[in-house]
């Protein structure tokens, strides 16, 4: 069953004839595919264009696959990532999803299980894009959120001006409204891997929210904290 829309791909290998292969029978499925051969390159890819999946090898020259994933998740946070590796063991398998990949597959594989895992890859991240889309402006009580601008209403009706990382952690919060969003994934998605800030730095900014957009802010109705696990948002 193909996906609906023609899903871009990006296939990140050095090896020529698997990337070749694996380019050839993934448009034999109707999905557009570009291919680079370095981490650098799926990068600079990965800036100038928009990909649904992202296919990538973890031995990789120059740079290798974990640390590519490390700077994608920088740029971007929703794309799918589907490593490829030689390495088999569970520790392998758990460095690269802690990492920000997917899903993991090694090497030999079989190509039919790799077009099964593309495709759900895919739909899955359609569905939970389509159920937490969000418009460029948000209001919720008497507050407004400007994601695009950044700029907003506070509980009183006055303009405020947003940081960027203030913007970032509205729009995750929001995307996932009445659910709890770990500190983990927070520190991920809005900091990006390879900054560490600690997690009295969200503290600070939940309770900014809680000043711009609570009536009161010993008890909020908006931004709550859920001791040890994270924090979440209602209307």
């Amino acid at each position: 069953m193909k996906v609906e829309k023609r899903a871009s791909l990006l296939i990140v290998e050095d090896e020529e004839s698997l990337r070749e292969a694996l380019k050839l029978n993934l448009e034999l499925e109707d999905y557009e595919v570009t291919t680079v051969v370095s981490g650098t390159g799926a990068i600079k890819a990965v800036k100038q264009e928009y990909f649904d999946l992202i296919i990538l090898d973890i031995m990789l020259p120059e740079m290798d696959g974990i640390t590519v994933c490390e700077n994608i998740r920088i740029q971007n946070n929703d794309v799918p990532i589907l490593f490829l590796s030689a390495r088999n063991s569970s520790n392998d398998r758990i460095e690269g999803l802690k990492k920000g990949g997917d899903d993991y597959m090694t090497k030999p594989f079989d190509l039919e299980e790799l077009l099964i895992r593309v495709e759900k890859l895919i739909t899955k991240n359609k569905k939970l894009k389509e159920r937490n889309y969000i418009p460029d402006t948000y209001s919720f009580g008497k507050c407004k959120i400007d994601f695009t601008a950044q700029v907003g209403k506070d509980k009183d009706g006055k303009n405020i001006e947003l940081s960027k990382k203030e913007i970032a952690l509205l729009k995750l919060l929001i995307e996932h409204k009445n659910e709890v969003v770990s500190r983990e994934h927070i520190l991920q998605a809005v900091w990006g891997y390879n900054v560490y800030p600690t997690t009295r730095t969200i503290d600070n900014f939940i309770l900014n929210f809680r000043k711009y957009f609570e009536k009161d802010s010993r008890n909020p109705k908006h931004f709550h904290s859920v001791r040890g696990v994270g924090y979440k948002f209602t209307e």
